[in-house]
């Protein structure tokens, strides 16, 4: 059965639990992939997955179950459980689906082209072979993926949607004799193939940084300096800050610094951040909600002051809050009025920040870890790649601590956001 027609079985067999709200979104998609191991192709294969997500509500009680199989014996089978996991759960008015809309929605490429995709694929291994000869491409995966999805509720939402995106994720480290660079990364997804995967996102930065990598040096010392964060660790960052102060678990247990500060300023007047799927700059992002409403863009934080928590439409019932307009992570932030070059002119001494690696915050924003693929700031000037380097600080202070913020950006399908630099972080070296 294809994900319509399971759809509207799951549908059926939901009604007859005398739930009084039911829904169910049946994706399936398929994947074609070239994989590329030690710089030669080793696979060409293609990956069919089908989900069907159900959902029911029956005297304020929530069930839930998530299967791979599209067969009716299955999902009778799984709507059993479901109507077996509400009744076994406690009653929650909170819980509650939503009237949709009815919308269909087409985006990104469909149909993939997999002869151009291989040309940019063996284009790409050319040119980091040719451009950047001490990077080793240990893995490649270069891919065309369509999606084809369905929602529906017995509210009257009903949401299709047929969408396609080319991926392209690359493993590399930087060698020269013995000598070699720690583990990097860089990915992009996109909807189309006119231009090279190197112009896209980061690669090109982070190949060449693999390259400066193979040589690094210990940071002297201990200081309170300034960090700048690219775009790839500004995404990272920003993850944390949002989850430890405008998600979901930090609002209903009442732990978020922020709880009580909607509407007020906690950063800098130049940050403005938004969870925005229906940007241009994002590749397919989300269109509707599992609780049945169409998604929208919304500020998080606008010029500084906190705009909307994060919440789904449970935790927004629970705590009397709005919900969020959309729940995804395409985050966008709005650019500065600096370059670059500008922003880390004023450093005298500092990190540039490419990956970070540390655990999670603690409840007050506090965070420390290791400082990877980074380079040593001084006087104005990236100077050497360093090791062994760790840093420290407090997410709340560092978002009212903020140098700059620059002009360019870096769009990865994923995400549009800037480098962006913080005064006030603790770097410790040996």
């Amino acid at each position: 059965m294809n994900a319509h027609d399971i759809a509207q079985y799951a549908m059926q067999k939901l009604q007859e639990t005398g739930a009084q709200q039911y829904a169910c979104q049946a994706h399936t998609s398929a994947k074609r992939e070239f994989n590329v191991d030690g710089g030669k192709f080793s696979l060409l294969r293609t990956t069919i997955d089908n989900q069907l997500d159900l959902t029911l509500i029956k005297d304020q009680k929530r069930g839930k179950i998530l299967i791979n199989a599209f067969n009716q014996e299955a999902v009778d089978e799984a709507v059993r459980d479901c109507l077996a996991a509400a009744e076994g759960s406690a009653a929650d008015p909170a819980w509650e689906l939503v009237p949709g809309a009815q919308r269909k929605f087409i985006l990104g490429a469909p149909d993939g082209d997999m002869d151009q995709l291989f040309a940019r694929t063996q284009e790409m291994l050319a040119a980091i072979g040719q451009e950047y000869p001490k990077v080793m491409v240990e893995q490649m995966i270069v891919a065309h993926q369509r999606s084809e999805g369905i929602y529906l509720n017995n509210l009257g939402a009903s949401y299709e949607t047929v969408e396609g995106l080319y991926e392209a994720q690359v493993m590399f480290s930087g060698h020269d004799g013995d000598r070699s660079s720690s583990f990097n990364f860089a990915a992009v997804v996109t909807d189309q193939l006119d231009k090279p995967f190197l112009d896209q996102g980061s690669m090109r930065q982070n190949l060449a940084d693999a390259e400066k990598q193979i040589d690094t040096v210990a940071t002297e010392g201990k200081f309170v300096g300034a960090v700048v964060f690219t775009p790839d660790c500004a995404g990272d960052v920003l993850g944390e800050l949002l989850g430890n102060f405008v998600g979901d678990g930090v609002i209903l247990d009442g732990t978020s610094p922020w709880k009580d500060k909607l509407g007020e300023q906690v950063a800098d007047p130049r940050i403005t951040l938004s969870a925005a799927p229906r940007h241009p700059g994002i590749v397919c992002g989300e269109r509707y909600v599992s609780d049945g409403y169409l998604s929208e863009d919304y500020d998080i934080i606008r010029e500084g002051k906190l705009n909307q928590f994060m919440l789904s439409g449970y935790v927004a019932n629970k705590t009397g809050k709005k919900r969020a307009p959309n729940s995804s992570d395409s985050l966008v932030m709005q650019p500065g009025d600096q370059t670059l070059k500008e922003l880390l002119s004023g450093i005298e001494r500092g990190l540039l920040v490419s990956r970070f690696s540390g655990g999670s915050p603690a409840s007050n924003g506090d965070f420390s870890g290791i400082a990877k693929n980074s380079f040593l700031i001084e006087h104005g000037q990236i100077t050497s790649a360093v090791s062994e380097t760790m840093i420290s600080g407090n997410l709340a202070e560092m978002v009212n601590h903020l140098r700059g913020i620059s002009r360019e950006t870096v769009r990865n399908g994923y995400s549009l956001l800037p480098w962006f630099a913080v005064d006030g972080i603790t770097i410790s070296g040996k």
